[in-house]
């Protein structure tokens, strides 16, 4: 059975690889494994290890503690998310929304501001 701390580091795994734009097979080459075996840590279907763990972080450059971020009370405030806007909870699970946030960032500052401000607009225009 999986273990929801396992679940959230393998999503957390996940979400920052995919905000690198980098894919399963060259994660596992930086950390010296199979891309099997990043596919079952995505999914919280195999256990990290400590020592595995630092070597993502590493390679994903950030902290370790960033793959437990969000852990306390985590279902609870995805339900929350989910039922006052109607978004899911785990909103960057979803791919197009991800990419979406990535090439949001790969924006100017001064372009970003422009573009958000004009979402902000064209949502409350929707509503």
């Amino acid at each position: 059975m999986k273990h929801p701390v396992d679940v959230h580091v393998g999503k957390r795994v996940r979400h920052r690889r995919w905000m690198v734009g980098m894919t399963q097979q060259q994660l596992a080459e930086k950390v010296g494994i199979k891309f099997q075996q990043i596919q079952k840590y995505e999914t919280g279907m195999n256990r990290i290890s400590a020592s595995r763990l630092w070597d993502i972080a590493e390679a994903l450059a950030v902290p370790v503690a960033y793959f437990f971020e969000g852990m306390t009370g985590a279902e609870d405030e995805a339900q929350i998310a989910e039922a006052s806007h109607g978004l899911p909870g785990d909103i960057l699970a979803d791919k197009e929304a991800l990419e979406l946030v990535r090439s949001y960032y790969a924006i100017p500052e001064n372009q970003r501001r422009r573009l958000f401000e004009l979402a902000r607009v064209l949502s409350d225009a929707a509503a």
